[in-house]
């Protein structure tokens, strides 16, 4: 007889689903929050609705294709079924709607006093209405395709997420339907001459004059509708010849993700029950899959509104302006090469400018020692210097390969363009592996001096993004350590031979050895704990899914080992249960930007083991990507990062705290000093870029003169003090 297989135990673990479900709720609750300046608050709510839009193509319409397929599927952290996992999102995302709606309009009372209004057409009088009635003959009318459905005229397909209104008529004594789609090619917002800012959404505006468009049938409901389907295409899954053109290929699945099968139906108000049923009946989907919505049903326009704003409002309502400082390790016009071939450099983003690694780049590009630039890349910002500077490197005769991911999902039409430019440039273009995404952020750049071979190595948490590298929090390391650099040139070598399991002396990849890798590690601290040393982990990720690494925390946990885990997103580990997991403590820190970074510590002081990855602890990282995890040797570095992490861990303004039943509380600290981390980290790097330009620009004497006098009234430590802006 064959053996059974373990049932998992669950006891100390959550559903995926419903964990990102109260991440979520976490973002709401950002635009709740009344000490985040109004702007910022509605952007939120923007940022709530984007985020469950994707929750739903991605997850929700995998579940859905699981609920579908023979056999039992239950989740390991739960034990839930694809068809109960579905029936607790459906009900708890109901209740979140509304608290966004309610939300949403209360946003929108306080920025009317502020003149900013979204306007109800139906109340536009006289010379408003008369500007609005003109706009929709002039520009809207001509380009609307309307369509009665009847035997002639099926049902169409309403695409993605696009939005179109829905239209019960009535023609004698027949009872039909219609559908106006909004024009994606008109601006989705229409502003209204005067003073302040006043606008109708597109949407509403073809609502009002549906009349005009079915002039010869009596309107009987009309509501603006979306309709979201499921984009959850795995293209390595999918079957295609070995020499087709992979380029071809992911064109062809994008097409095919525009079709795909409906997941969710929103509405803009109540509707009549007539017209619910028929749009139920031709998407094929369940009353328990249609969400009515008091707020616009796609808010992405709200970040465009700010173009309208005038310079007193956008002070009022938004944050205070922040740009990306100097690093203050970097010297005014210093070469970014030369320092990295002295000592390590660390980019803390968005507080440092990514600037310099681009620099770093352009300086490579023109270097006539640099032989070779190498570079894993996942995704890029619409507008890119790293792709100019890397094909001027090309140009420039430089040995320039660029591994390109073109399944980072909803960016790969940008990287199919993005490929295709740089073999226009000469790039050597390679793409990912079948089955194994490569999400490593790693760039090698070598050198030939003095006949001997030097390599400068990056390696990030976070995308080559110079747009995302302003609004996400990564750490970006610049090392010329040799034995990561051959680590770097061994990674490559594997990459273009398509090779997986490549060994590496110091750096920890997956799908091969960042599991075993980070096992270890916590194998390590337990040993410690079990010999009564102190034993330490400290872990920052956007989520914690992996569950055998869950397994081995808990472990770890009841050995004694102090957990301390960050965890932006999902996270199935549930911490605080009595001989599971009860000295793991898990923070979240939702705020101004998004917390990006991976980093993982192990162990205290001078014997601990760091390391930053582009990784999260999550199988599919884990065990089906292409992923680093670089360890920090220099122990400057490595004291900047634990001071990082020391701020985060006492984060109790934007940080919230992980119960043993899911939910997140408020960190206790109303009468302790507050601790905004984001704010801190902003404070720091200017103050650091004021007292570098301080220190660059003094007269020399006066600067030795000033030094003298800080030693003798403070002692030694007075001159580091002086420059951290102590």
């Amino acid at each position: 007889m064959g053996k059974h297989k373990n049932k998992p135990d669950i006891s100390y673990t959550q559903n995926r689903e419903l964990s990102w479900l109260r991440f979520n709720e976490r973002v709401l609750e950002e635009a709740c929050d009344r000490s985040v300046p109004l702007y910022e608050r509605m952007k939120f709510v923007s940022i709530f609705e984007s985020n469950l839009d994707e929750f739903f193509m991605i997850r929700v319409g995998s579940l859905l294709d699981l609920s579908l397929m023979k056999g039992k599927h239950k989740d390991n952290k739960s034990g839930l079924t694809p068809s109960e996992q579905l029936k607790k999102i459906y009900k708890e995302t109901v209740p979140l709607c509304k608290l966004k709606d309610k939300t949403f309009i209360e946003i929108e009372k306080e920025m009317k006093k502020h003149e900013i209004s979204r306007l109800d057409t139906a109340d536009l009088k006289g010379k408003d209405r008369t500007y609005i009635e003109q706009y929709f003959e002039d520009n809207v009318l001509p380009i609307l395709s309307p369509q009665i459905i009847d035997y002639h005229h099926p049902f169409p397909h309403l695409a993605n997420k696009t939005l179109n209104i829905a239209v019960m008529l009535q023609q004698g004594e027949e009872t039909a339907f219609g559908i106006i789609p909004v024009p994606a090619c008109l601006p989705k917002v229409v502003y209204l001459p005067g003073e302040g800012v006043r606008y109708i959404l597109l949407e509403q505006l073809i609502l009002e004059y549906t009349g005009k468009v079915f002039e010869k049938c009596d309107i009987v409901d009309k509501k603006v509708i979306t309709v979201t389907r499921n984009a959850d295409i795995s293209p390595e899954d999918e079957v295609f010849d070995d020499d087709a053109d992979y380029r071809h290929h992911m064109k062809k699945v994008l097409k095919k993700r525009r079709r795909l099968a409906a997941v969710r139906l929103e509405i803009q108000g109540a509707c009549k029950e007539e017209l619910l049923d028929y749009l139920c009946g031709m998407l094929k989907i369940k009353k328990e899959q249609v969400f009515i919505s008091e707020s616009p049903l796609c808010m992405g326009y709200v970040f465009s509104l700010q173009e309208k704003f005038s310079l007193t409002s956008l002070r009022q309502l938004s944050y205070p302006a922040f740009e990306p400082q100097p690093s203050p390790s970097l010297k005014k016009g210093e070469s970014v090469l030369k320092h990295a071939l002295k000592q390590d450099l660390l980019l803390h983003y968005p507080y440092e400018q990514m600037d310099h690694f681009l620099h770093l780049i352009k300086e490579a590009a023109h270097d006539p020692a640099v032989i070779s630039i190498k570079i894993t890349i996942y995704r890029l910002a619409n507008k890119s210097k790293l792709v100019e500077y890397l094909t001027e490197a090309a140009e420039n005769n430089k040995d320039v390969t660029v591994l390109m991911e073109l399944r980072a999902r909803f960016d790969e039409q940008n990287n199919i363009d993005w490929a295709e430019e740089f073999e226009e440039a000469g790039c050597n273009v390679l793409y990912g592996f079948e089955g194994f995404k490569v999400h490593s952020k790693i760039c090698l750049i070598t050198r030939m001096e003095n006949n001997t071979y030097q390599y400068i190595t990056q390696i990030g948490t976070g995308n080559y993004n110079e747009k995302t590298a302003k609004i996400y929090t990564d750490l970006s390391l610049i090392t010329s350590n040799k034995e990561i650099g051959l680590d770097a040139s061994s990674f490559f070598k594997n990459m273009a031979i398509s090779n997986l399991d490549g060994q590496y002396r110091r750096l920890l990849v997956a799908p091969t050895s960042l599991k075993k890798g980070l096992t270890a590690l916590i194998d390590q601290e337990m040993a410690k704990a079990k010999e009564g040393k102190p034993a330490k982990i400290i872990m920052k990720m956007n989520s914690l899914t992996d569950r055998q690494l869950i397994n081995k925390l808990s472990e770890a946990s009841c050995a004694g080992v102090d957990i301390r885990l960050i965890v932006r997103g999902i996270c199935c580990l549930l911490p605080g249960i009595k001989n599971k997991t009860e000295n793991i403590m898990v923070e979240s820190i939702v705020g101004r930007f998004l917390e990006h970074s991976r980093i993982y510590c192990f162990g205290e002081g001078e014997d601990m083991d760091m390391y930053i990855s582009s990784a999260d602890i999550m199988t599919r990282n884990t065990e089906k990507r292409v992923e680093i995890a670089c360890p920090i040797l220099d122990g400057k570095v490595k004291q900047t990062i634990q001071s990082i992490l020391e701020i985060m861990l006492n984060d109790n303004v934007k940080g919230r705290t992980l119960q043993s039943d899911g939910t997140y509380t408020k960190r206790p600290g109303a009468d302790t000093q507050a601790v905004d981390s984001q704010s801190i980290f902003m404070r720091e790097a200017i103050n650091h870029n004021l007292a570098a330009q301080v220190e660059q620009e003094m007269d020399p004497p006066l600067k030795n003169r000033l030094e003298q006098w800080f030693s003798r009234l403070f002692g030694k430590g007075a001159k580091q003090d002086k420059r951290e802006g102590a």
